[in-house]
This record gives structure tokens, sequence and C-alpha cells, in this order.
């Protein structure tokens, strides 16, 4: 798996052994991208159930400013650190723009004096997407209260279908029943 764009474009990525981690398709990215490529420079993101740190690392690849990767499963967090050194190298920026939160996503909370997230890429393992969606949305409320537009990006299986409270779906990519599909979730 390699970024597909920005300053480390072509960098290639470790993905952890195994099932445990279900990295998005290059296409799936390109796609998330292409759509976000407007509000890239410059955004904070936060990567929750990062696995890889694709999600994370395309933002900061293509003009992001920072953020954070939170990942509970201790090999994917260790294929999160190394390839943000990988990125680092590639697209010449500091290393300490981004930090690695070694946690549950569900409870993540930015740190004191952290700058909320514009952006929040969510691609948590899909079988328990129906029992962690509203705790985690309603989370995510209290997250980016203040902020300014602030959108969530999650990837989930076309089958379901997301109404989180307190948020709208702005915009819906790949709609295949046995595909991902990614939703654009902004503040209601």
């Amino acid at each position: 798996m390699r970024i597909s764009g920005g300053a480390a474009r072509g960098a290639v990525l470790t993905v952890p052994k195994g099932d445990a981690v279900r990295p998005a398709t290059d296409g799936m990215r390109q796609a998330v991208f292409s759509a976000l490529a407007a509000r890239l420079a410059g955004a904070v993101f936060a990567d929750l159930f990062a696995g890889s740190g694709a999600y994370g690392l395309e933002a900061w690849s293509r003009g992001a400013a920072g953020g954070t990767f939170v990942e509970q499963n201790a090999k994917a967090a260790a294929c999160v650190r190394q390839n943000i050194a990988v990125v680092a190298k590639s697209a010449r920026r500091e290393p300490n723009e981004v930090r690695l939160v070694t946690g549950d996503a569900v409870s993540w909370r930015p740190a004191v004096g952290e700058v909320a997230p514009d952006l929040i890429f969510v691609d948590p393992p899909y079988p328990i997407i129906s029992e962690i969606a509203p705790c985690l949305f309603a989370g995510l409320l209290e997250v980016t209260a203040g902020g300014t537009d602030p959108l969530v990006v999650f990837e989930y299986p076309g089958e379901i279908e997301l109404a989180p409270a307190g948020w709208v779906l702005a915009k819906r990519i790949g709609r295949g029943v046995r595909q991902p599909t990614v939703g654009f979730f902004r503040r209601a």
C-alpha cells in the first residue's frame, strides 16, 4: 500500500500481518481525498481506529498541518509509528506534527491544550460498527464543539445505513451493498 498523493506520494506503508487491520483501498482513499481537496491545507485531523494510519498519513502528505492517530492494537500501533517516520522523511515533515495515542478510539478526546480536529477519519472493524457508532458520534459532538464545520469521514460496509444523532450525512462515496462506502458527516 502506498501514499497516493501529496509530498509523500509513492511512499510505501507497512500494514500489520493478519486480519486485525483492513486497510482502506487505494481507490477509496483517492476518491475520499479528491472530495476533500479544498479542506486539507492546514487542517488538523484525527485518525481513529488508525490501523496502518493510511487516512491520516494521506491527509498529512496532502497538506494537513498535523493530527492524532488513535489505535488500540499494539502491532497496528507499531506500524503507524513506522509509517509516520516514512511519510515524515518522504514529505520532509517533522514527525512531531503528529502523535500516536495507543488506546480506545471511542473514548478518545484531544489532550488539554490540543486543537480540536477539523477532519476526523473513522475506519473501525466492521463487526463493531453498530455497537460503537452511537457512543462514538456522541463523543465526536463533544470533541468538535466550537470547531468550524468539522467533518467526520467514516468508512463502513455499503449495506449499513448510519443516521447518528446530531450529525447529517452530507455525501456518500461507494454505494455497493457488499462494498465499502465512506460517509461524510457534518454536525446537524
